[in-house]
């Protein structure tokens, strides 16, 4: 692209703004085009977590930190709330703790990690559960954010910096090579990006219906801030985590632990539980989740998987009378075939950014997945998460 041309994004989730701070920075003129009032999504039904522990070695995790030092410029500029607290790993088993110690040798000179003592985690977290621990991962990449106070404020930040222009409950009905339709209005660029999460099946069901796409639906919580105001010092983990994220499987044998997990927690595991905490500015703690995987879901959430995490959270977390004052499922694109994200281009001069980090590490990556879709260098990371 050159720096005179235009550009529309459908979408004003996490990837779209992503899309759009990526173009305006370099000169374009950009419209973002937005079906709902406000980011309504995946993009705010998360935990905040800028996630590089998540990704494997290698060019994923140079594209969580570009991410990541994208986000603290946003966050200089638009005045956000934020906690570059690193992330915590917890071991109450023998073998949590090896797989801890084995991340922690692989990743020595390539990653801010240090494995901890059970004292040393407990002077990091006083939140923790005392009784078992044998110790913990630290890690010190990992920021958060409020989801939600970020989505709605990035528009505005990009709007006043950059001069993009958002229009909201503008629904995309059709899109061509140059152009997007909503109803009878028509806007025209010389590129549209469409990054608008498992919306985009309306627009292109063919390239949807071809891709190895399906879709993602968890459940999460957000407790009340503790009466004695309790911080959890980082994001917290538990040991369900290690299996979870191919980080760790990169660099540990994580299959005797999946096993014995698998023999203990079957239902946890078939349900795709795995359990993390983090704790916002006003000291309320977002917890979850699950993960369960279909093209169509169930409206309904299912109190038992709250139950079942709250249970699992109370073996690692300390917390007198945890009271949720929020519940919610979310829904994102999942890929099936270990991409990294779904990247098309169904027409010419149309691109669509789909299933960022495979699904579900969008708020890790996406910041920088759009640089390298921008500027031309993008190639698809194999195993990313």
């Amino acid at each position: 692209m050159k720096n005179s041309d235009s550009a529309l994004v459908v979408g004003a989730g996490i990837v779209g703004l992503a899309i759009a701070r990526a173009l305006a920075v370099r000169g374009h003129r950009v419209t973002v085009l937005e079906r709902y009032d406000r980011a309504v999504g995946a993009s705010v039904r998360n935990f905040g977590m800028i996630w590089p522990i998540g990704v494997t070695n290698g060019a994923a995790y140079e594209r969580a930190l570009r991410s990541r030092a994208i986000w603290q410029e946003v966050i200089d500029g638009a005045q956000l709330w934020h906690d570059p607290c690193g992330s915590l790993h917890v071991a109450y088993a023998q073998d949590e703790f090896e797989v801890l110690a084995q991340y922690a040798e692989a990743n020595r000179a390539l990653r801010p990690c240090a494995l901890l003592g059970r004292d040393q985690a407990l002077a990091k977290s006083p939140a923790l559960v005392a009784d078992g621990l044998r110790g913990a991962l630290f890690n010190r990449d990992e920021l958060l954010v409020d989801p939600r106070e970020a989505l709605a404020a990035l528009p505005g930040y990009l709007h006043e910096r950059y001069g993009v222009e958002f229009h909201w409950r503008t629904p995309v009905t059709a899109v061509e090579s140059g152009r997007a339709h909503s109803g009878t209005r028509r806007f025209e660029a010389d590129r549209v990006f469409v990054c608008s999460g498992p919306e985009f099946e309306q627009l292109f069901p063919q390239l949807y219906a071809a891709a190895p796409l399906t879709r993602c639906k968890l459940q999460m919580l957000r407790l009340a801030a503790p009466d004695d105001g309790l911080r959890l010092g980082a994001a917290l983990c538990g040991g369900l985590s290690l299996v979870h994220y191919a980080g760790f499987q990169q660099a540990a044998d994580v299959a005797p632990l999946r096993a014995r997990y698998q023999a203990q927690y079957g239902e946890l595991i078939e349900l795709g539980i795995h359990v993390m905490a983090a704790q916002n500015g006003r000291g309320e703690i977002t917890v979850g989740d699950s993960h369960v995987y279909a093209h169509t879901h169930d409206p309904f959430d299912e109190q038992a998987i709250n139950a079942r995490v709250l249970d699992y959270l109370g073996g690692f977390l300390r917390l007198r009378e945890p009271r949720a004052l929020q519940t919610w499922h979310g829904i994102y694109p999942k890929l099936t075939d270990g991409s990294s994200e779904f990247v098309a281009e169904p027409l010419p001069g149309v691109t669509v950014v789909n299933a960022v980090g495979g699904g579900g590490l969008g708020m890790t990556l996406s910041f920088g997945l759009a640089e390298e879709i921008v500027d031309g260098r993008y190639a698809a990371v194999r195993r990313a998460a």
